[in-house]
C-alpha cells in the first residue's frame, strides 16, 4: 500500500508541476500581455513656415457666408464662375478651354451613375438575399371576384362564401 499510495502522490505532484515544465521547456507558449504593450509618441509634423497663426478677430478666409454656405448647399453650385479667379488664372482657363465647360455635366454623371446602380441593384439583391423570395400576399383577380360576390347576393349567400379568385405569377 505504501508504494501505491506513494505513486499516487508522486503522480499527483507531477501532474500539477507538468504546467510549469511545459511552459519553462518552451512547449506551452502564452501569447502578449495585452497590459504589456507600450504606446509610442505620435509622429511629429513638421511646421509650415509659410502660415502664420491667425489674428484675433479676423475673418478665416476658408469660411462662407452663412448666405453664401446656403446657396451652396441647395443649388450645389460654388460662387458666380469667375468672382473669385485672378485674371492670370482667367487667362489660362481661356487659353486652354475651360472657360466653355457644360454646366450640366453633375446632371449627367448623377443619370450615368443611377443606371449603373440600376442595372447592378439585381445583382446586389441576389447575393444579400440569396434565399428564394416567396410573397405571402396574393393578387385578388378583381372580375372574378365582383362576378362571384354578384351571384353570391343573387343565390342570397353571404359574401364569405366561396372561394376568392386570386391571379397566379408565373
Amino acid at each position: 500500500m505504501t508504494i501505491r499510495s506513494l505513486a499516487l502522490v508522486a503522480g499527483a505532484v507531477f501532474a500539477l508541476g507538468a504546467c510549469d515544465v511545459a511552459r519553462t521547456l518552451g512547449i506551452d507558449r502564452e501569447g502578449p500581455d495585452e497590459f504589456a504593450v507600450l504606446r509610442h509618441a505620435p509622429l511629429t509634423v513638421p511646421p509650415d513656415f509659410r502660415l502664420r497663426p491667425p489674428e484675433p478677430g479676423t475673418v478665416r478666409p476658408q469660411e462662407l457666408a452663412p448666405r453664401e454656405s446656403t446657396r451652396q448647399t441647395l443649388t450645389g453650385a460654388t460662387t458666380s464662375e469667375g468672382a473669385e479667379r485672378s485674371a492670370g488664372e482667367s487667362v489660362l482657363l481661356s487659353k486652354m478651354g475651360g472657360a466653355q465647360v457644360d454646366s450640366s455635366f453633375r446632371q449627367r454623371i448623377d443619370k450615368e451613375t443611377a443606371e449603373i446602380a440600376a442595372k447592378n441593384r439585381r445583382l446586389l439583391d441576389d447575393l444579400i438575399f440569396w434565399e428564394d423570395r416567396k410573397t405571402h400576399a396574393s393578387v385578388v383577380d378583381a372580375r372574378a371576384e365582383s362576378k362571384r360576390l354578384r351571384e353570391n347576393e343573387a343565390l342570397g349567400k353571404p359574401p364569405t362564401e366561396g372561394e376568392t379568385p386570386t391571379i397566379q405569377r408565373r
